[in-house]
């Protein structure tokens, strides 16, 4: 406590040069602004090793030998082994582990680092898809009244229309359930190793109009091409301006090998009157709906 009095009055005292200031005024007119926030994730040490797969599809690491996969025989491979270090020092603590034999411990060791794996990318395609529920496809609601059908949802929950870049167009009233099902499926999307992305039409629209202010639109136009889904929630909001449909388009079109979530409450057939330019529309449109799995939610709200 005293040493806590004595630092407090230290950082208090004003510099002799300059009687205006102190070591705590400097710190937070300098320092304090600079500092940013703890990393979500725990740091993690690990060390990366470069290794050789041998003929007998053997790699060794630190005088120990590890089988691998025999396509890999004879290829340099990066090894990097945080959940195996972590599965061994549980093998140590638990003497049960000791009667088994090597192969069937290491792979204990093999299945935890695959584990170990899935989760922290799983971890980093959640965080960047941004997604505003927390919602998964385990937990639709099929009541019937709500438009749901559960092949065409059964179809979708499997992915493959993302593979074939095909896009999915959600429609209904406010409430229905359009982004939480669009969540649902984004979810589902990151679960299978899909990179997505969600954001609402309007934000997006206006980060594009400030993206073309400071000169970043087309590094902004291949950063959102990347993602295997985008999600467009609250489409037809309001008419868009000229500069909002030649900026949909210019994205669209970026997107013709990747798939894209739609959630409007203005149904598909009035989507020209939203768009205003009936040749951009045609443009636009011909792009998202051709092809398109296409669900009409209805029912009372959520």
């Amino acid at each position: 406590c005293l040493i806590a009095q004595l630092l407090q009055g230290l950082n208090h005292r004003a510099f002799q040069k300059n009687k205006t200031e102190t070591r705590r005024s400097q710190f937070d007119n300098l320092d304090r602004p600079a500092m940013r926030p703890l990393p979500a994730q725990p740091y993690e040490y690990a060390e990366w090793l470069n290794a050789r797969v041998n003929i007998d599809y053997h790699i060794e690491v630190d005088r120990h030998y590890y089988s691998v996969p025999f396509q890999l025989a004879r290829t340099q491979l990066d090894v990097r082994l945080p959940g195996m270090a972590a599965a061994l020092e549980e093998q140590h603590l638990q003497p049960v582990t000791q009667s088994l034999s090597f192969e069937d411990r290491f792979g204990l060791i093999v299945d935890r680092e695959v584990s170990h794996r899935d989760n922290q990318r799983l971890g980093r395609l959640l965080k960047g898809a941004r997604l505003k529920h927390n919602a998964c496809v385990e937990d639709i609601d099929y009541r019937s009244g709500r438009g749901l059908d559960k092949a065409v949802l059964a179809s979708l929950i499997g992915c493959e229309w993302i593979r074939q870049a095909q896009n999915l167009i959600l429609t209904g009233f406010t409430g229905c359930g359009k982004t939480w099902l669009a969540c649902a499926l984004g979810n589902q999307a990151c679960r299978q190793g899909q990179s997505v992305l969600y954001v609402r039409t309007s934000r997006l629209l206006e980060e594009m109009k400030l993206a073309h202010a400071d000169g970043s639109f087309r590094k902004r136009l291949m950063q959102i091409a990347r993602f295997d889904l985008l999600i467009l929630d609250d489409f037809g909001v309001a008419t868009l301006t000229q500069s909002e449909r030649q900026d949909l388009l210019e994205l669209i079109d970026d997107r013709t090998t990747k798939s894209t979530i739609i959630t409007s409450q203005i149904p598909v057939k009035a989507w020209h009157e939203v768009i205003g330019e009936p040749t951009l529309a045609d443009a636009i449109l011909d792009r998202i709906v051709h092809g398109a799995h296409v669900i009409k939610l209805t029912g009372e709200t959520m």
